[in-house]
């Protein structure tokens, strides 16, 4: 794909109608032919979807009255614009004031699968008066999410259940839960799953900047949404504005690779966790050592091998364990606490632990989406974006598990065991390819569980007119607001505000990690509304 744009969109460059007319004939001259009459220029097909008018109306009693949402209409196949439709959800937060407006700023919270209708409410008191006074804030879900003609596999709690850990016993179940998935999916709904992906998105969001009347789209994209924003400026470079894509996809990874990130990300990560728990020993007694505390949880993993450990309620093997702390490990302390606490949970002690926090659901607009809507319109989106980058021979997933394991022994198996995306079929177009020069900012945590900091780095190639802005020492997944840097948000503000992008690549300091906050505390509730253990 080139940064030519959609073909689909291009408008065709309307010829001049020339009128002539018949000149009058002098005696033995023969009247002049008419000229042959001008084909009259042709519709955008995306016209009718171009020209709607949205019935914003305020979205629940218990908001703000600024705070409003409507329904548009897009194409199911943007190749077929005239056949079946899909319903955008969509919201506005009308914040701009006269004379400082600069037109709208989109936000995608990540997934694939995260509903985004209500971030404008969520973002709007922690935005900085001058976003907020240059910006209407707007929100939409994703096609098939949410509000948006969501889709549903019908998939169990079971169903639902991943990611798996590879074992030589259990992997014939794992194969015949990948295909289970796909085939519901395929049943349930085979004509519409193969056009949920990140370029129809991408369009959607075109279609909606034109009606909502803006020449260019200002984004603020988090984690899978700096892939949907960096495809967005693949197809539409010349009506891309000011773009943050924070907590950054590798687009050359979309989609099996990210998933398999995670396991080579947890190595350093563990590695810092234990020499910083080390150097805390009169605290947390789990090992004076780096060996130490390595020591201490791989015993706990082979202990839960042996026999469950009843933590907060629930029964964790050792593959549980892994799972379960692979993400806080990237916040040092909050895993520390955690693992202290398991210690004292295989010894039979009694654990307090306060409950996790949770923001409470706010009202929603539109209609509840299925329960299994967010799993199944991640695997629409990671399956269907490029087929060709997962394996269709099962064994190719028992050799990349058993290869992974031995190379990163705390997540390998996980990332590279088998998917549904192995029985999904075929792409309906060619795999995605990041390749331009648009001005974007691509921002960074050095310590990011879902988007690992070289994530960030191949962003940051495949966007060659990018900056990048680092958080050295940043833990937890998103930036922007989150309150890992102020240094980081000033940046991202002043970017937002001038249109100006740092000269250089720009590295923020944090001289320690964090000790509290989200994506290491399990306590604490993640200030942005981020899909949890997704991208």
């Amino acid at each position: 794909m080139t940064g030519k744009g959609n073909p689909v969109r291009r408008r065709l460059v309307p010829l001049l109608a020339v009128s002539v007319m018949a000149s009058l004939a002098g005696p033995g001259i023969a009247s002049a032919a008419p000229a042959p009459a001008a084909a009259a220029p042709k519709a955008s097909p995306l016209a009718p979807y171009e020209k709607q008018k949205p019935n914003w109306k305020r979205c629940a009693t218990a908001f703000p009255a600024a705070f409003q949402c409507a329904t548009i209409k897009v194409p199911l196949d943007y190749k077929r614009p005239g056949g079946k439709t899909l319903d955008l959800a969509i919201s506005r937060y009308k914040t701009s004031v006269a004379g400082k407006r600069q037109g709208v700023l989109l936000f995608n919270p990540g997934g694939p699968g995260g509903p985004g209708v209500d971030m404008p409410l969520f973002m709007h008191d922690a935005l900085p008066r001058a976003i907020r006074d240059g910006y209407d804030l707007i929100g939409f879900d994703p096609r098939g999410v949410g509000g948006s003609s969501p889709v549903t596999c019908g998939l169990t709690q079971s169903d639902m259940t991943w990611p798996r850990p590879y074992q030589e016993k259990t992997f014939a179940k794992d194969v015949a839960w990948a295909k289970g998935v796909a085939d519901k999916c395929r049943k349930k709904q085979g004509e519409k799953l193969p056009h949920i992906t990140t370029r129809n998105t991408a369009r959607d969001m075109d279609v909606l900047r034109i009606v909502l009347g803006e020449k260019k789209l200002n984004y603020l994209g988090y984690s899978y949404g700096t892939q949907l924003g960096a495809v967005y400026t693949q197809l539409f470079p010349t009506k891309t504005g000011r773009f943050v894509l924070d907590s950054a996809v590798d687009p050359k990874l979309a989609w099996r690779g990210m998933i398999q990130i995670w396991a080579e990300g947890a190595e350093p990560a563990f590695k810092r966790w234990a020499q910083w728990t080390a150097e805390r020993n009169s605290r947390y007694k789990l090992g004076a050592t780096e060996a130490a505390v390595t020591k201490t949880f791989w015993d706990l993993v082979a202990q839960a091998d042996r026999k469950p450990i009843v933590f907060e309620g629930e029964p964790y093997d050792g593959a549980g364990l892994r799972n379960l702390l692979r993400g806080e490990f990237f916040g040092v302390e909050g895993a520390a606490r955690t693992v202290v606490d398991l210690k004292k949970a295989a010894a039979g002690k009694p654990v307090k632990r306060v409950a996790p926090r949770s923001q409470a659901p706010a009202p929603r607009f539109f209609a509840p989406p299925p329960e299994d809507n967010m799993d199944a319109a991640f695997w629409a989106v990671v399956c269907a974006d490029n087929s060709a980058a997962w394996p269709r021979d099962t064994e190719q997933y028992r050799k990349d598990a058993i290869r992974d394991k031995a190379r990163y022994p705390l997540y390998g198996d996980f990332g590279s065991n088998i998917k549904p995306c192995a029985f999904w079929g075929d792409s309906v177009e060619p795999g995605i390819v990041i390749n331009n020069s648009v001005p974007s900012l691509v921002v960074q945590n050095e310590w990011d569980s879902q988007t690992p900091y070289t994530a960030g780095l191949g962003m940051r190639k495949a966007l060659k007119g990018s900056k990048l802005l680092t958080v050295k020492n940043g833990e937890g997944h998103g930036v922007y607001l989150a309150g890992v840097s102020p240094c980081a948000d000033r940046t991202i503000t002043g970017y937002l505000t001038t249109g100006k992008l740092p000269a250089k690549d720009t590295v923020c300091t944090n001289p320690v990690p964090r000790i509290s906050g989200p994506g290491h505390d399990r306590t604490a509730p993640n200030p942005l509304p981020l899909p949890a253990g997704r991208f």
